[in-house]
């Protein structure tokens, strides 16, 4: 049986604020945690929590791993929970989302391994094919720097746009340089982009979403990101200091494991990309 707490920013304000308490007696990013208790890991439902739980229901007993997964619906709330102590790790996150979350927020967060790619895609209600988009089209992108680069350079790559020369991971639709079908941005929230396949045009949704969406990227994605080169890979990642935390090596060695490939593999169907 899943043994999993879904949270969501509001849900665990009161609790981030409780359980930080313990974890604020030094200010030292790099002070270890207590190493005696389960690991608490924070993820997004999707694919990241499930992974996990397959993790714990069938590879860490044997590890001698107590393992305890709390589900968060947002991108802020993981590194915060991370960063006070909350909880031990996380795992939802990309590379160029974390510089800018640790850059922005002051935060000490460090990868450990990378598990998977989940591509990004531009998803339709109304139309069968980029090339079908309208002149004058809203599409719909997350609203973070990251992911919002992100989806700009998506479109870039497949000649819906082009950016400007060596824009980088905080593209904005104002370093748009040419836009030959005058597409129109709509900027939501990463969670709420695939809620708005009904209002807009079209939008550009992160994997975890899409599948939580039932959406299969792989097939239903009018454009996908390649895997190819992605520095898009998807981490576990905690507290700068705890790195060596033992219970998180051996969660980082089941997660990279030839059983975790295989459940990748076999239940995402190419919508979510092992790494390793």
């Amino acid at each position: 049986m899943r043994n999993t707490v879904k949270f969501t920013t509001a849900a665990l304000a009161a609790g981030a604020l409780t359980l930080g308490l313990s974890a604020c007696g030094s200010s030292d990013s790099g002070s270890a945690s207590d190493t005696s208790g389960p690991l608490v890991v924070a993820a997004s439902p999707t694919p990241h929590a499930e992974i996990l739980n397959y993790v714990k229901e069938n590879l860490a007993k044997k590890a001698g791993l107590d393992l305890e997964v709390k589900e968060f619906t947002d991108y802020v709330t993981p590194n915060t929970a991370t960063e006070d102590g909350s909880v031990d790790a996380n795992y939802f996150q990309n590379q160029p989302y974390l510089d800018d979350f640790n850059k922005k927020r002051g935060t000490h967060i460090a990868p450990v391994v990378t598990v998977h790619l989940e591509p990004l895609g531009l998803y339709s209600h109304k139309v069968k094919s980029a090339d079908a988009l309208k002149s004058g089209a809203t599409i719909a992108v997350p609203n973070d720097s990251v992911n919002e680069a992100r989806a700009l350079k998506l479109l870039a790559a497949n000649n819906l746009i082009t950016l400007k020369d060596g824009v980088g991971n905080e593209a904005t639709p104002a370093d748009i340089t040419k836009n030959p079908k005058n597409l129109k941005f709509k900027e939501l929230e990463a969670a709420q982009t695939p809620r708005s396949l009904d209002d807009v045009d079209a939008a550009v949704v992160n994997g975890n979403y899409a599948i939580e969406a039932d959406l299969k990227p792989a097939t239903d994605a009018l454009v996908l990101e390649s895997a190819k080169d992605n520095p898009y890979g998807n981490f576990l990642a905690v507290k700068e200091g705890n790195e060596d935390d033992p219970r998180v090596k051996k969660l980082a060695k089941l997660l990279t494991s030839p059983e975790v490939k295989k459940f990748i593999q076999d239940k995402y169907a190419g919508s979510v990309i092992a790494s390793f």
